[in-house]
């Protein structure tokens, strides 16, 4: 028995109404995540805004992008990966840059290697990351600054990955071609 209803812009709580026409207008269609998870008006406008706000940080489209698959990975969310693999895919990513993502392998850039490492770690550590761990993510190039990127990242797709997870999201159709599925 499904304890979570898939709301349309009908029948969801009205705090969740413009959020669900937002993902519509924004997307062409109402992904089955938004309308699940507009059961919680809070949790649907939460996400969305911490997103917009990670979204204009100080990390590149690319290295938000690793950081969300490394999270969505960690945590299993199997819409999360597609979505994201689906994103890195439309920026022109490598094909072997995503594959080494969602298998969550070691990168082919090291850069890269060292953003995904250093949220590994701080999932891993709970934000208490060793001070080598740090050093090395900013021996890389990264900024003080990136490292608080990456909590609010980490923080922001784990409200993400959580929820899809417990209301059991399903992969829209337009996402088939990038499922996944834990190894």
């Amino acid at each position: 028995m499904p304890f979570f209803t898939p709301h349309t812009a009908e029948t969801a709580p009205a705090a969740a109404r413009p959020a669900i026409e937002g993902a519509r207008r924004k997307l062409g269609h109402l992904p089955a995540a938004v309308g699940l998870l507009a059961e919680s008006p809070e949790l649907l406008n939460g996400f969305l805004t911490v997103n917009a706000i990670f979204e204009r940080c100080a990390l590149d489209p690319v290295e938000r992008e690793v950081v969300v698959l490394t999270v969505a990975t960690s945590n299993e969310c199997h819409l999360c990966v597609a979505m994201h693999t689906a994103t890195l895919t439309q920026h022109g990513v490598a094909p072997e840059l995503i594959a080494a993502l969602r298998a969550g392998v070691p990168l082919p850039d090291d850069r890269l290697e060292a953003l995904r490492r250093f949220t590994l770690a701080v999932l891993d550590r709970r934000g208490a990351v060793p001070e080598d761990e740090l050093t090395a993510f900013l021996a890389a190039g990264y900024l003080p600054r990136n490292a608080l990127d990456v909590v609010l990242g980490v923080g922001t797709y784990t409200i993400s990955t959580f929820a899809n997870r417990l209301v059991d999201a399903p992969l829209d159709p337009a996402l088939a071609a990038h499922a996944w599925a834990p190894s």
